[in-house]
């Protein structure tokens, strides 16, 4: 008997999108180190710095009460979304119902996924600003939608003009993104801008997503504004937060939520199905971070703006012009002088000097001419970094 050999057929949508560039370079470069080369890794945006030791400790106890390896709850008004309710009214003087206003997620990036399958049919606009993380670009054409790019621009200050908006496009338009601090440019917003935006979104029934998962790393006397201190912001959108940049907690999973009841109920719905909520464990360690002293961050940044400096005065000796960033542990920088493909010259740099920068391409069309570096290594390591890169240049 001729067995018939079975052909898969995958969804179109997979032809939509591009595998993020950083899950392959991990694997290029843990072959180059294997080589023996000594490779500087500046694109991995993941604190090299622990959460704080009593976040790990209440992780450790509660791991040993057999009361909390059970499915997990979302739906119950749980401490952690009385904690998360908290944190945002001390930090922000927002007050949410921790009922049906806040909703804790497994990451950010799990909001940040499923959010375009509350609000986008299939043909649905989604604006998204241009250069932005590459999974806002995945993901709404994961759920079906048409990205409609939102230029930053440096001369705008990286902030999205909203005047330029085609109105028709802006009529069409189900949602918008804005992140700030932002990712990968650092720049910075301030409540000024989210009062324009409430307005804006207003006029044309636009859901605002805010993604703020770097307000807590701030410098020179910068303080990042939450888009919901807005008056009524809470009837427009919601904002996405995390533990991960905050409390140095990438691999813990721990994100949230709040704002919009109606987005937040859907949201409710469609992670009963997609997932069983947050490790119990978990859960408490973060509830105690959440209610805990902060204190370790004013140190924690006045690391990373000793780690700035050193990296912008490094660049400033390669001839390259960058700016002092006020938030996120990110430097956004112009490619050096005659270089015109952020791709080739970021690959051509790891091949010379084994130092690695992401290429401003990846974040989208507007991000070309620049490249990404992390402040995520000792000063050290990035002085190391930054002189390697001189010398290439000179």
């Amino acid at each position: 008997m001729i067995r018939k050999e079975t052909i898969v057929k995958l969804a179109n949508r997979i032809n939509d999108f591009e595998a993020y560039l950083g899950t392959a370079m991990n694997l290029i470069l843990t072959k180059m180190k294997a080589e023996g080369k000594d490779v500087i890794n500046l694109g991995l945006g993941d604190p090299d710095v622990n959460p704080p030791e009593h976040m790990r400790r209440s992780l450790a106890d509660a791991c040993y009460d057999p009361n909390n390896h059970h499915y997990p709850s979302f739906y119950s008004p749980m401490p952690l979304k009385q904690a998360i309710a908290d944190w945002y009214e001390r930090n922000y003087g927002v007050k949410c119902d921790p009922e049906t206003e806040v909703l804790p997620l497994l990451g950010a990036a799990n909001g940040l996924f499923h959010i375009h399958t509350c609000l986008l049919d299939p043909g649905d606009i989604a604006l998204v600003p241009d250069p932005c993380y590459p999974s806002y670009v995945a993901s709404v054409r994961i759920a079906g939608g048409i990205v409609e790019p939102v230029p930053l621009l440096r001369e705008n200050g990286f902030l999205p003009d909203l005047d330029s908006i085609d109105p028709d496009v802006a009529r069409r338009a189900k949602m918008i993104w804005v992140n700030y601090p932002n990712n990968p440019t650092a720049a910075h917003a301030d409540l000024d801008f989210y009062t324009r935006l409430a307005d804006w979104a207003r006029e044309y029934d636009v859901a605002i997503i805010s993604d703020n998962p770097y307000s807590r790393i701030c410098f020179d006397g910068y303080t990042a504004p939450s888009f919901l201190q807005v008056p009524g912001a809470k009837e427009v959108g919601v904002e996405l937060n995390s533990l991960s940049k905050a409390y140095n907690a990438c691999g813990w999973r721990i994100g949230f939520m709040l704002g919009n009841q109606e987005i937040i109920a859907a949201m409710n719905k469609i992670k009963s199905h997609s997932d069983r909520g947050i490790f119990y464990p978990l859960q408490v360690a973060a509830t105690e971070a959440l209610k805990g002293s902060d204190e370790f961050m004013e140190q924690r940044n006045q690391m990373y703006r000793e780690r700035r400096d050193v990296v912008v005065e490094g660049l400033r000796k390669c001839g390259i012009n960058v700016e002092r960033p006020k938030g996120t542990f990110y430097i956004w920088a112009p490619l050096p002088e005659g270089v015109s493909n952020s791709k080739d010259w970021c690959f051509k740099v790891l091949d010379e000097i084994a130092v690695w920068m992401i290429p401003g391409s990846m974040y989208g069309q507007h991000g070309e001419g620049y490249f990404r570096i992390a402040l995520t290594h000792p000063v050290e390591r990035l002085a190391e970094a930054m002189d390697r890169l001189n010398k290439s240049l000179g």
